[in-house]
């Protein structure tokens, strides 16, 4: 599977995150889940808590599942 690419994060001066994908605002987190997002930056890959965060990823099995023959009706 492909590693995410082409997010960014700033934060705003109210303690608001503001990530964006490809130069456009995808989501706005404000304070916990701020507080937790820049937790989460700090210690892990930024690309992979940006895409789960704006829920713009793939898992890689869309193709699979859809061919399994309980999907099939």
């Amino acid at each position: 599977m492909a590693k995410p690419q082409g997010f960014a994060w700033t934060r705003r001066k109210g303690g608001d995150v503001e990530v964006s994908h490809h130069g456009r605002i995808a989501v706005v987190l404000r304070g916990r889940k701020a507080e937790a997002f820049m937790v989460e930056v700090a210690d892990g890959d930024a690309q992979e808590v940006m895409a789960r965060v704006t829920g713009n990823y793939k898992r890689g099995n869309e193709r699979t599942a859809r061919q399994h023959p309980r999907n099939s009706r």
